[in-house]
């Protein structure tokens, strides 16, 4: 028999809880994982091809992509960076009523990107916004398989990010 928690908005079952417990540590693992420069870590949230739109930040950044081309790009602009934060809050986790095996997540995201130069002096880029994840459980567990970014507005200036490309370039290594 299944022993069912209840909350304010009906009931879910121990594996939805689990679920949903699961899918948030994705999430926030994408965030750790990208800040620290983690690549294994990073690679291990996504399924080996994800749907991609970032094109609210940057015209034509949309498709499909290996993951390991995915992480292959994010690994040539953060290691440039002194430091990065995504700050992800209001992580909902909507699971498929209709698939097990499916979930969507909405979560803010404010994401600095820090470049701090040889006499202390912090540059800093901003940008606000949210993701819609769509998350796949796989044999290895929740991976997320499709990401939108929805740039809602910037802070700062947007020169940091190429500063930081090219400093990644010259100290792969970074931080």
């Amino acid at each position: 028999q299944e022993v069912i928690a209840t909350g304010d908005d009906g009931k879910y079952g121990l594996r939805a809880l689990a679920d949903r417990a699961a899918i948030a540590d994705l999430i926030t693992t994408f965030a750790v994982a990208i800040d620290s420069c983690d690549w294994p870590r990073y690679r291990s949230v996504f399924t080996d091809h994800i749907d991609l739109d970032y094109s609210s930040w940057r015209a034509g950044s949309v498709g499909r992509w290996a993951a390991d081309d995915w992480v292959a790009r994010a690994s040539q602009l953060f290691p440039g960076f002194t430091a990065t934060r995504h700050a992800l809050t209001k992580v909902l986790v909507t699971l498929d009523p209709d698939d097990p095996d499916r979930a969507s997540v909405r979560a803010d995201v404010s994401a600095d990107h820090v470049i701090v130069d040889d006499a202390g002096v912090a540059a800093v880029f901003t940008l606000d916004g949210y993701y819609d994840d769509r998350c796949r459980r796989t044999p290895d567990g929740w991976r997320i398989a499709g990401k939108r970014l929805v740039v809602q507005w910037t802070s700062g200036d947007p020169v940091v990010m190429d500063t930081a490309r090219a400093r990644a370039l010259t100290d792969p290594q970074g931080r």
